[in-house]
Order: C-alpha cells, then structure tokens, then sequence
C-alpha cells in the first residue's frame, strides 16, 4: 500500500515532495512470490507515476497554516528556482505581492522564504474556500521573473456561533405537522471542514430539525413540527440547538429555542411560493421595486389583513439595502446594490393577519445581482527603475505593472498598452501582470524625460479605462564630442600689435550633462616656420580667449594657421578640432627707401643744355617694405634751385624737364625729391639730385634734332634688333661653345685658363637668367629728345632697363652705342654702392669723342653680352660691364 504523510516534518512549508511519500508493502502470510511480485511492480509504476507529476509541476506552490509566527519557514525558494544561494545578492534577487501587506520576505543569505506578518486567513480571503497569494520574483543580470503562490491553509481557530443566544419562536397550537420554521443559522468563519458541518437538537417529542445546503454556500436550519402541540399540555417549549463544524477535534457553538404556543387562529396567510427568485441588476436607483410579494388568508376581517415584514433573523446588511413595504408586500431597493461585494442576497419575509391569535408564514426571496461593468481596472506599479541610462539595451526592463479587477465574466477581463511612438512596449510576463521593457535605444540629448501613460481597460461594455502615468527620466552619459559653433575661425590682427591681447574666441558646445558637458580648450602642437605654435598665440582653457604672445610682424607673416582642440570632461574623454587663421594686418611702420643711383651723395646727372622740354633727365626709385596702399608711393619734388626747370612724375619718380633751358640758368640745379606712401600716417624720404647743365657739339644735337622725323622708323629698326638678338644670341653660344672646347684643349697657359673660367662662367650665368628670369625684353619709344636712344626693359625677376642708341640709315657711322642697365630691387639691395645713374652714363658718353662701328652684328653682339651679364667693375670681359664703345 501507498501512505501520503499528510504531516511531513517541514510542517511551515507543506510542500509535496518525494521524501513525505512512505510506501509499505504488506503481504498476507502465506501469498505466493508470484502475487507479491505483480504488487511490487504496480507500486513501482504508481510511484514513478508520482515522481513525473512532482517534478513536471509548471508554478512553484507552498502551503502553510495561517497564524504563524513572524520568521516562520515557508520553503527554500532559491532551491526550488534553481538559483545559487551565493548569486541572491548579485542578482538583486526580490519578491513583490500586489498585497497592501508584506506577508513574506526572502533570507539573501541561505534562500529561505519566511512569514513576514501574522496573517489571519479569515481576515485575508473571507469565506473563499482558496486562499492563495500570489507571489512575483524577479532576478536580474540577466532578467528572469518566476511566480510562486502561497495558499494559506485554514486551522480550526473559531467556533461556530449565533448572533442571538436566544431564539424565539410563537407557534400556533393548530399548525399541522411538516410545518417548518426557519431558524437563525450559525456563522464560523472557518471555512471548509472546519466551518459548520452540522446542527443537533436536544431531544423532544414534538420537533426536529431539517439543514439544507443553500445556494449561497452555507447551511440553512429549519425547525419542522413532527406533531400537532397542545397549548393546554405545554405553552411554552425551550430546545437547544447545536452548531458544529467538521473539524478533528470539533468545535461547536449553541443557542436557545423558546418557543411559545399559541392559541386559537384557524387559517393563516398563505404565499403564492415558498422561494422567490428575482435578478437585478447592480447600482439600480433606491426605491426601485424588486419584486412585490403576495399571500392570502381565508379567515375575515382582521384576521385578513395581511402585513408583510422582515423575520426577526434576516442580516442587518439586508436591512440595509432592501426595505420591505408592509401593506403592499412590495421589496424595494434601499441602498447601494455592488455586485463586487456580494453576487446574490436571501432574505425570509414573514406574512401576519391582525388576529388575536394570528401566526407569521415565511416565504425565502433569493434576490441575484447581475453584473455592470462599473469598476475601473486598478494599476498598481511594482518596481520603477529610473532614471535609466541613454545607452540601456533594447529589452532593458522598466517597470512591473500588476492590472485587476474586480468584476467577473469579460468585465474582469483586462487589457494594457502604451502608444507607439514611445521608445517604450510593454510585455505579458503573466495574467495581469506587465513588464514595460525599452523597443529602441533612448538618447537622452533630443529627449530626457518621457512620461509613460499606460492605458487600461476590461472587456465589459461600455469598456472603462484606466490610465497610470509613470515619468522615466534618462541618464547622461558622454556620448556627444565638443562642436564648435563654426567649421573654422578667421582672426585679423593688426602687426606690432601688443602681446597678451586678444585675438579673437572660439566657443565649442557640448550636448552632455554635468562634467561630461564641461568643455576646455587647448592649442595641439603645431610648427609656424620651424618654430612652436605655442610662442605665437596661448588660449584660456575656461572660455576659448585667444591671445597673442609676441607681437606680429606683418613683413615676417602674413598669416598662419593653429589648431585648436575643445575636449569636454566625460569618461572617455571626447573631443573635436578646428582651424584658425590668423591673418596679419599691415601697418605703416617702413618708410620708403631709396634704392636707385640717387642714394649716394654727391652724384650729378648731366643734361645738355639743348635737351627738349620732357626730357627725361634721372629716375628716382624707391621701395617699401609694406604692403597695398601702405607700399604706394608719391614722388614729388619739394625743394629746387629753379622749380620751373624740372618736374617729378607722381608715380614713377621720373625727372624730366619742363621747358628749355636758358643762358640765365645755373649751370648747377639741386633738386629734393620727397619719396612718401599712402598709408596714415604716411612715411617718407628725401632724396637730393644735383643736375649739371652742359654744352654738346652740334653734331650730337644734329642727330638728336632728326628723331622726331625718324621716330617711326627708329622704332621699327629697334625692334628687327630685338628679333635679330635673339637668333644671332644662338648663333653666337654655339660658336663660343665650339672654340672654348678647342681653345681648352690646345692651351697651356694660364691666361687660357682664366679666359675659358670666363666664359664657362659667363654662359652659365647667361643661361641661368634667361631661365629664371622670364624676361621680356620691349622696347619703348620717346617721342622727347632723346630720339637717338632705345630703352629695352625687361619683366619678371629680371626687371633691367637697356638703353641703345640707334642710328638711322641716314645717320653717318661714328656713333658710340652706349648700353645703359637698371637693376631691380634685390640687386640694388646687394650691391647698391656699384649703382650708377644710368642716364648719366648716356649722357657722359655723348661728351667723349665718339667712334661708332657701322655694322649692326657687331652691336647685337655687345648688347646681347650685356643683356645677359649685367657689368660689375667696368671690366671688358666681365659681367658688370655699363657701356662700352665699339669700334671698326
């Protein structure tokens, strides 16, 4: 035989397991082994049965009796989870009841499941037969949620009892047999077994009792007359009723029936049924008639008048919901009918005539409520993790959200949801319960705070809706970098500027919150012309201020550029960069320098005394170091020995004559020219020209007097001389690169030495300007008196002006060809004291006797020389070579 121990050692906790299974096997003394095998196989099978259902049981379910102690065990519910005891902690492992009351909590220590608080079943679940409380565990890392129950078992802890100890009964002495009384039923609020199971009567000759189960669950009693009684014989009788519940050892409780015996009424009022049935529905208006109630009496006069009441045993409850109307029989609502505090109602209505002698009839009224959607489901919110971090994973649980209702059918039936453009779902775990997990990533920059309306509703019509705001806020971390305001910074800064002066701000913005927001400012090392971006500029790593740390020197940089980088506070640190440039202004701080022959004190320019009005006598040149208007400069002659003489051009600095000369005029003219920019305020330099007027033979001025009739021509002939240049240019390289080669391989000498170093060197030099010099050689034309000579200039880095005199075909031969070279800027820097007045050469020539050869090659020759290697010493054969003079 199989025996269940119904009490197993761990009484707390009552859990069905294998070890409160004891399976005896008893053979009769003389069985067979064959018989005694087959009942050893079959409580095998029975057995193994068992063990499939324990281990298969899907809930975790505990038993316990009520009205344990605080700390009482329930049962190891790590162990029945599968979780390790050492992982509780870890894991945050947690209980939660929708109970207003903590009955239970967990030891994180060893997994036990202990009573929390005293419960009190009766107080908890009322008369329900089940008394369950559910339970909801929730693990974390990673999320699980279990659900156990917990049924609190009844113990036999109350009695049964009437409400009135004594109950009184009047009773006619003509009442035929079988009639019944109805009699106050005992109350225990145990339920099952342990709640009234039975009544007794103490022994009498006329009465027995008669319990019927009703429809509410409970036992009505009803006390039936077995035979007529004799008012004579006996007026009052007093039984003892006895209530008693099923329980091991029983309780019982007991009241006392006096009953009186009346006299003389020979018909009593009569109902039309002994049981009314009638439904209405729930929260019906008051007044309302619910049923109207009839009985007749045969008898006359007072005694048929019938008045309708409430028996004496009907709950003070009843009283208050329903009244009774005494004339009319009419049952009407008095209060407040909820169907979620009770389904259905009985009430005994007891009809009376206005005899002397008149005995109450009994009639049951079973009034049933009908269920109306009115109760709004009610959310309760279990756990809330907030704030949660922006960076949560999708299905990072939010919140548990429990949902009931109170109402039965489809009007119990719930249902939630949020709306869809929430980052947010909620999902079923269990009946009713919800967890609101994260559908998308969360970025706490475009929203930081979300406030979650969960809607509720039942399936009752009209369906009735409940709404549980939950606010979630979000969680910085540092995910954005630093961005500036703009993509690059333009800093202008005048040059000579004062150190430690702002320059200009650069300004990042970080998205983030707290530190990961705070953002700071630094230069990243850089090289300006080999030397560290930081000794030009330093930045204020709070605000972004840039400042100078040397003054600028708009002739040394015009700009340059530096990196900035903006990082912010987070872990990891975050950051961004951006460029700046730093652009230079130019002040006037470099006055005009002069540059030409005119510098050196004491030189004269010589001008014939027969030179036209324009005559261009010198040209001063200057430069200035600046830049734009600041390097703009203005010529103009401030101071002269006769100011009607001479004039300066504004722009070129050219000083030429302004009409003829007279007798009258002094042969020596000092001229100071002001050399100033166009800056504010505006620089200057004086240059001082001392011009010395001179008498030229007539054949000179005969042949500067024939250039206004021949400009044309002379023109036309100084450019087929150009032209002619440059062909006999290469005619005349390869001719030198063939004797140089011979001369150096037949010459012993060291004069042969010296001459092939000279021209080796002087066709390297040659070729090396052409190269870089990008020269464009133009010839330009006067029409004032000095007709006789052409002016050759040249553009790019080798800005040289030549001046040739030209004969015309007409002219005789004995003219001298004077070349005549202006340096640029870099040369005259170089080597400024080697400078001479170019035209004053021209001039001088003009006062030696002249010679000049008749054939052109030999000209081209000494010019093209000369174009290409700029004369030094004056030295024929060498580089620096001004003029010269060619002779047949």
């Amino acid at each position: 035989m199989l025996f269940i121990n119904p009490f197993p050692l761990d009484f707390a906790s009552r859990q069905t397991a294998l070890s409160d299974i004891y399976v005896l096997l008893i053979f009769p003394p003389h069985c067979e082994c064959k018989d005694a095998f087959s009942q050893i196989m079959q409580t095998s099978f029975f057995i193994i049965l068992l063990y499939v259902w324990v281990s298969v049981s899907a809930q975790i379910h505990y038993s316990i009796p009520e009205e344990l102690e605080n700390g009482a065990f329930v049962g190891n519910i790590a162990n029945d989870v599968g979780l390790d005891v050492r992982e509780l902690s870890s894991r945050r492992f947690r209980i939660m009841s929708a109970a207003k009351k903590r009955y239970f909590g967990v030891n994180l220590q060893d997994g036990v499941l202990f009573v929390n608080e005293k419960i009190d079943r009766e107080q908890l679940c009322g008369q329900t037969l089940t008394c369950l409380q559910n339970l909801e565990i929730v693990t974390e890392n990673p999320l699980h949620l279990y659900r156990a129950e917990v049924e609190i078992e009844d113990i036999n802890d109350n009695s049964p009892s009437f409400s009135q100890g004594e109950l009184r009964l009047e009773i006619l002495e003509s009442t035929p047999p079988g009639t019944r009384f109805p009699l106050q039923s005992a109350h225990d609020p145990d339920v099952g077994t342990n709640s009234v199971h039975t009544y007794n009567l103490s022994p009498n000759d006329h009465f027995t009792l008669d319990v019927q189960n009703s429809s509410d669950g409970t036992k009505s009693v009803y006390l039936l007359l077995d035979k007529f009684l004799d008012r004579e014989e006996q007026a009052v009788h007093t039984l003892l009723i006895s209530a008693l519940d099923g329980a091991i050892p029983e309780r019982s409780g007991s009241a006392e029936i006096i009953i009186t015996v009346l006299d003389v009424n020979d018909n009593v009022p009569v109902f039309d049924q002994s049981v009314y049935w009638v439904k209405v529905t729930e929260n019906i208006v008051e007044k309302t008639v619910v049923i109207k109630l009839s009985a007749t009496d045969l008898d006359e006069g007072t005694n048929a008048d019938i008045t309708y009441s409430f028996s004496s045993y009907t709950p003070e409850r009843v009283r208050e919901l329903f009244s009774v109307e005494p004339h009319t029989g009419e049952i009407l609502v008095r209060g407040v009918l909820d169907y979620e505090e009770a389904n259905i109602y009985e009430m005994n209505v007891q009809a009376k005539d206005q005899g002397a002698t008149s005995v109450p009839v009994y009639c049951k009224v079973v009034v049933e409520i009908v269920d109306v959607n009115d109760v709004e489901p009610e959310v309760t919110l279990m756990s809330l993790s907030s704030p949660i971090t922006e960076n949560a994973t999708i299905g990072t649980m939010v919140a548990l959200i429990s949902v009931t209702d109170t109402e039965s059918g489809v009007n119990g039936n719930t249902s939630c949801y949020i709306l869809n453009s929430l980052p947010f779902q909620l999902k079923s775990s269990f009946k009713n319960s919800y967890m609101l997990v994260t559908n998308a990533f969360l970025d706490r920059e475009t929203v930081s705070k979300y406030t979650i309306n969960v809607t509720c509703s039942d399936a009752g019509s009209p369906r009735l809706f409940v709404n549980k705001i939950i606010p979630l806020e979000i969680s910085d971390i540092n995910d954005n970098a630093p961005r500036f305001t703009k993509s690059s910074y333009t800093a202008y800064v005048s040059e000579n500027n004062t150190p430690g002066t702002v320059i200009c701000s650069v300004t990042a913005f970080d998205s983030d919150l707290g530190q990961n927001s705070v953002v700071s400012y630094s230069i990243l090392a850089s090289q300006i012309q080999g030397t560290s971006a930081m000794s030009f500029v330093s930045i204020n790593s709070e605000n972004g201020g840039i400042f100078s740390q040397r003054s600028f020197d708009y002739e040394q940089f015009k700009n340059f550029q530096i990196h900035v980088q903006a990082k912010d506070g987070g872990i990891p640190l975050l950051s961004s960069d951006v460029i700046v440039n730093v652009v230079i202004l130019d002040q006037n701080d470099n006055p005009p320098v002069i540059v030409s022959s005119l510098a050196k004190n004491g030189t004269h320019a010589i001008v014939p005394r027969s030179a036209y009005p324009g005559y261009l006598v010198t040209k001063v040149t200057a430069v200035d170091e600046d830049s734009g208007q600041n390097a703009r400069l203005i010529y103009q002659l401030i101071q002269a020995t006769d100011r009607t003489l001479f004039t300066v051009t504004r722009n070129s600095g050219e000083i030429r004559t302004t009409r003829l000369f007279k007798e009258r005029d002094s042969t020596t003219q000092v001229l100071v020219i002001l050399v100033k920019d166009n800056g504010h305020p505006s620089l200057s330099a004086t240059v001082t020209a001392t011009v010395s007027l001179m008498e030229i033979s007539a054949e000179i001025m005969s042949g500067i007097s024939n250039l206004p009739q021949d400009i044309e021509h002379s023109s036309n002939l100084a450019m087929y001389i150009i032209i002619s240049l440059g062909t006999v240019s290469f005619i005349l390289l390869f001719i030198i690169i063939v004797l140089v080669t011979t001369m150096c391989q037949n010459s012993n000498g060291h004069g042969s030495d010296c001459f092939l170093n000279t021209c080796c060197y002087r066709r390297e030099i040659t070729n090396n300007i052409l190269k870089q010099s990008n020269a464009n050689p133009r010839n330009v034309s006067h029409v004032q008196p000095t007709a006789n000579f052409m002016e050759v200039r040249g553009t790019g880095s080798l800005s040289e002006t030549y001046c040739y005199q030209v004969r015309s075909a007409t002219e005789p031969d004995n003219r001298n060809c004077v070349v005549l070279t202006s340096f640029n800027s870099a040369t005259r820097r170089r080597d400024t004291k080697s400078v001479d007045i170019y035209f004053s050469e021209c001039n001088q020539q003009m006062k030696q006797p002249i010679n000049f050869g008749s054939k052109v090659s030999e000209i081209t020759k000494q010019s093209e020389a000369t174009i290409h290697a700029p004369a030094r010493n004056g030295r024929c054969g060498t580089f620096q070579m001004r003029s010269f003079t060619s002779r047949n």
